[in-house]
C-alpha cells in the first residue's frame, strides 16, 4: 500500500490548476490522495505569496501542520508553490518543522521530491521556474461541471506594486493546439463551463506568435461540442482589442462577461504603478466594450493607499466608479510587497487611510450594485445549478453573470427536481443584499 497524500490547496485558481497537475502524478504514481490532512503520510501545502494576506494565509496553514505533526496526526510537511519560491530557505529556518520546501520548478518532478523526502534523502530544491508544468493530466478540483483552463504563466508587465513576475517568471504561452486538445478532454468529461485563466489572458500567444492571438483561440474553444460556457478572466486593459470584442460578441459560447482589473483612474497614480491611462481613456475603453457587447459584465478591482495617493487622486477614482457602473467590483488597499519598486516609492498612505478609502468605494459599488440587481427583478436569465439544500428545499445556482467563487449566487426554487450542474432558466423573483433569489 502506497503512502497516504493530504493536499492543501491556496491561493488564485492558476494555483489550483497547479495542484491538480501534481494530484495527478502523484495518483499515478501510486500515492493515495485524500482529503485530509488527518492521518497523512505526507501534507503537501501548495501556497500563495502574492501579497501580506496570502502570506499569512499560508504561513497559519503551515503552522496547524505543525501542530498536528507535533500530535502525531500527519507525517512529513512539504511546503511548496509561491511563498516557497519567494522565501525558499528561510522557511526552513523560521519553521524547521517543515521537512522539505520547493520553487516552482519542483512540481514537474513533484513525485520524485515527495520519494525523496519520504526516503529523507531532500530537504529543498528550487529548479528554474521555468520548468513549471503548463499543460498534463489533471485531477480537478472544481465540480465536475466547470473547470479552469490556464492558457499561459507568468507576466511581463512588471507593475511596481506586483511581486509576481519575480514569483513566476516572465510571461509564456502554451501551445494553442495544446489547449484545444485538453478543452475537447474536458469537454468529454462532461465540463459545461470553461474559465479561461492566466496572469495576463490577453497576452497570451504573443511570445510563440509574435502577437497575442487569444481571438483566434476563443473561436476555436466556441467550436468545441459540449462546452456551453467560456468566461474570460485577468483581462489587461491596453490589450482588449477590436478583434478580441469582436470575437467575444461573435462567439455564442463566450459569455459577455469580462474581468477587467484596472487598479486605479488616475492618471498619475497609474503611471506611479507603471501602468498606462487615465480615467478618461479607461471610460472610453468601457465605453468601446459595450458598443460590441452591450449586455457585457464587466468586473474589475481597485488598490487604494497607493504610494502617492493624495485626496485629489482618490476623488478621480471615486467619481470614476461613480460614472463607469461597474457590474462587479473589489477594492484592496495597498500593501506593500518586498522586492517590488513600489515598496521604495515615498509618501506613503497610512493604512487607516487606504483602508476608510477602500471602504468608502465598495459602498459606492453597493449602491451601483443594488440598482443593477433589482433591474433584474421579473426577468429570466440562464443559470447554472451548483448545490441543493434539503432543509431549504432549494437550490444554489449562478447566473451567467457571475463567476463561481468571487460573483453573486441565486437561489432558486424549483417544482421540479434539478441536476447539480445542469444550465437552465431561473426568473428573478427578489434580492438579497449582494444575492439573488428566483425560480426555475
Amino acid at each position: 500500500m502506497h503512502e497516504k497524500i493530504g493536499f492543501i490547496s491556496l491561493g488564485c485558481p492558476k494555483n489550483q490548476v497547479d495542484s491538480e497537475l501534481m494530484l495527478e502524478k502523484l495518483d499515478a504514481a501510486g500515492y493515495q490522495i485524500i482529503d485530509t490532512a488527518f492521518g497523512a503520510d505526507i501534507v503537501i501545502i501548495n501556497t500563495c505569496g502574492f501579497i501580506e494576506a496570502a502570506k499569512q494565509e499560508a504561513i497559519d496553514n503551515i503552522l496547524e501542520m505543525v501542530d498536528l505533526k507535533e500530535q502525531g496526526d500527519v507525517g512529513k510537511i512539504i511546503v511548496l508553490g509561491c511563498l516557497a519560491e519567494r522565501y525558499r530557505d528561510e522557511i526552513l529556518k523560521e519553521i524547521p518543522e517543515v521537512d522539505a520546501v520547493g520553487g516552482l520548478g519542483v512540481n514537474g518532478d513533484i513525485v520524485e521530491f515527495v520519494k525523496n523526502v519520504l526516503n529523507g534523502t531532500e530537504q529543498s530544491r528550487y529548479p528554474e521556474k521555468e520548468k513549471l508544468p503548463l499543460c498534463g493530466q489533471r485531477i480537478l478540483t472544481t465540480p465536475s461541471h466547470w473547470a479552469y483552463l490556464k492558457i499561459s504563466d507568468g507576466c511581463s508587465n512588471c507593475c511596481t506594486y506586483c511581486a509576481i513576475p519575480s514569483i513566476r517568471g516572465p510571461f509564456r504561452s502554451r501551445d494553442q493546439d495544446d489547449i484545444i486538445l485538453e478543452a475537447k478532454a474536458l469537454a468529454a468529461a462532461g465540463v459545461q463551463e470553461i474559465i479561461v485563466i492566466a496572469q495576463d489572458t490577453t497576452r497570451y500567444g504573443e511570445d510563440i506568435y509574435g502577437k497575442p492571438v487569444l481571438h483566434e483561440l476563443l473561436y476555436k474553444l466556441n467550436d468545441i461540442e459540449g462546452i456551453r460556457w467560456i468566461r474570460l478572466l485577468y483581462c489587461y486593459p491596453d490589450r482588449i482589442t477590436d478583434e478580441l470584442l469582436k470575437a467575444m460578441s461573435e462567439c455564442e459560447k463566450v459569455l459577455h462577461y469580462i474581468d477587467l482589473p484596472l487598479q486605479h483612474a488616475s492618471g498619475r497614480i497609474l503611471k506611479a504603478m507603471n501602468r498606462h491611462g487615465d480615467d478618461k481613456s479607461l471610460l472610453q475603453l468601457l465605453s468601446k466594450i459595450r458598443e460590441y457587447m452591450p449586455d457585457c459584465i464587466i468586473r474589475t478591482t481597485f488598490i487604494t493607499g497607493f504610494p502617492g495617493e493624495t485626496e485629489e487622486d482618490f476623488e478621480i477614482l471615486s467619481e470614476f466608479v461613480n460614472i463607469a457602473g461597474f457590474d462587479r467590483l473589489g477594492c484592496f488597499s495597498y500593501s506593500p510587497e518586498e522586492g517590488t519598486p513600489a515598496e521604495k516609492l515615498p509618501d506613503r498612505v497610512d493604512t487607516e487611510t487606504a483602508v476608510h478609502r477602500g471602504e468608502l468605494i465598495m459602498g459606492q459599488q453597493y449602491r451601483i450594485l443594488s440598482e443593477k440587481l433589482e433591474s433584474l427583478v421579473g426577468k429570466t436569465v440562464e443559470c447554472v445549478i451548483e448545490d441543493y439544500d434539503p432543509y431549504s428545499d432549494s437550490y444554489t445556482g449562478r447566473t451567467w453573470m457571475d463567476a463561481p467563487e468571487i460573483d453573486s449566487v441565486i437561489t432558486v426554487v424549483s417544482e421540479d427536481e434539478l441536476m447539480i450542474g445542469e444550465i437552465t432558466e431561473v426568473e428573478i423573483t427578489d434580492v438579497n443584499e449582494y444575492d439573488l433569489l428566483g425560480r426555475a
